[in-house]
């Protein structure tokens, strides 16, 4: 590999909304030439993790080699990126390599941030809490499932944002079940810490969800996030958002939903905005100062759920606008914060939450979605992996054109 490449469009980011933007590209236009860097050698497809957490889902099914996944006739960069240059069009890598572009898509991803709670990394390490939020660790959060036999079970939820919004709740309700056939449950105090207000910031799915919380009997706490793990003590120390008043509670079982940040190379380059993160108009998802780049996924401050429905969603809107742009027009395609959450309350259980902006339901199915339903759960369960891997990943869900 030259120390200077050049390609007609970069995307950096080989995750959900990286290799979607690029299979969309291709199928427009085989002659498009397309770069993805991304260094890493596995392509994950993380919302399996809960259903992994929970025994439903074997590991092995949530990932394959990324070379299988790379669309046919794009270019794959096994390099990371430390620097942009957007004023000249171009990025340098970690190697040193430069690599120029017409165009950038930045589909970055989020950083999970382990080190921000401080002794949360040894408590991991120690097995002595459990997070579903990586491929290694989901796993055993199953076995430290089937192993509690009662005591006091913490589940957090941190401030946002972070990726997949509702897998903080999901995995309470799983281990509510679980704990309930295994008859352990009678013997457990279990407790939910949130960040947020409320279970959910969507009224008609909310309803439901406060009705789940009431029938299973979790002790919810508001509010407050985890800023500290004492993996000797097993004690978790919270926060209140507003007042700072802190309270620390022993556990025998806790799962984290870690706080994330935005990728440590975004953060103070010219690209980012406030909070490093990826600074984009929130509807065409073109970056507000350089029209050649566009922003999509977990890494931009588009205020929407961070989920994968989002960046499916938002990948039609950056194809179709990059499309125009190729041809000399302005795209005029507008994302309107479409996010869905398929909310797993139990096995067999699921309520679909879709919204936008503006957290008004933009529902998929013909039923209420607000109530809880086992064809939503087979559908979570079985077809959206199915669909992620031989659908949106390879671009054949929507044809793209050009909206003039």
């Amino acid at each position: 590999m030259a120390d200077t490449l050049s390609h007609q469009i970069v995307i950096v980011g080989g995750g959900t909304a990286g290799l979607a933007v690029a299979s969309h590209l291709k199928k427009y236009d085989e002659t498009l030439d397309v770069a993805v860097l991304e260094p890493k050698d596995v392509h994950y497809y993380q919302p399996g993790w809960t259903l992994v957490g929970a025994g439903e889902m074997k590991p092995k099914a949530t990932w394959r080699p990324m070379k299988e996944v790379v669309p046919e006739g794009v270019v794959w960069i096994q390099e990371a990126v430390s620097s942009f240059d957007p004023d000249n069009n171009r990025l340098t890598t970690a190697t040193g390599k430069t690599v120029g572009y017409e165009y950038l898509v930045i589909a970055a991803g989020i950083e999970i941030a382990w080190d921000a709670v401080p002794g949360l990394q040894e408590a991991l390490n120690a097995n002595v809490a459990q997070s579903i939020y990586d491929f290694d660790l989901a796993p055993r959060v199953w076995e430290a499932i089937k192993g509690f036999g009662g005591g006091t079970a913490i589940f957090t939820q941190p401030k946002p944002p972070f990726k997949c919004p509702g897998a903080a709740q999901k995995i309470t309700y799983l281990a509510d079940d679980a704990w309930r056939k295994r008859n352990v449950r009678g013997k457990t105090k279990l407790m939910f810490f949130a960040a947020a207000p409320g279970i959910f910031p969507v009224k008609r799915y909310s309803k439901t969800l406060n009705e789940v919380l009431k029938r299973k009997a979790i002790e919810t706490h508001f509010q407050h996030h985890l800023v500290a793990v004492d993996p000797e003590k097993k004690e978790a120390t919270f926060e209140h958002v507003a007042s700072g008043d802190r309270q620390t509670h022993a556990f025998d079982f806790l799962h984290v939903t870690p706080p994330m940040r935005a990728p440590a190379f975004l953060k103070d380059s010219p690209l980012a905005g406030e909070g490093g993160w990826v600074d984009v108009d929130k509807h065409t998802l073109r970056h507000v100062k350089y029209a050649n780049v566009y922003g999509l996924g977990d890494c931009t401050n588009t205020p929407n759920s961070k989920t994968a429905a989002a960046a499916r969603s938002q990948t039609y809107v950056v194809v179709s606008n990059l499309v125009t742009d190729l041809e000399g027009g302005q795209g005029i395609a507008a994302y309107d914060g479409y996010a869905s959450c398929p909310l797993i309350t139990g096995y067999g259980k699921l309520v679909l939450a879709e919204f936008d902006y503006n957290l008004k339901p933009k529902e998929t199915f013909p039923i209420d979605q607000s109530k809880e339903r086992r064809s939503m759960y087979w559908f979570k369960k079985y077809f959206l992996p199915w669909y992620y891997w031989n659908v949106l990943l390879k671009g054949g869900d929507t044809p793209m054109w050009p909206l003039a």
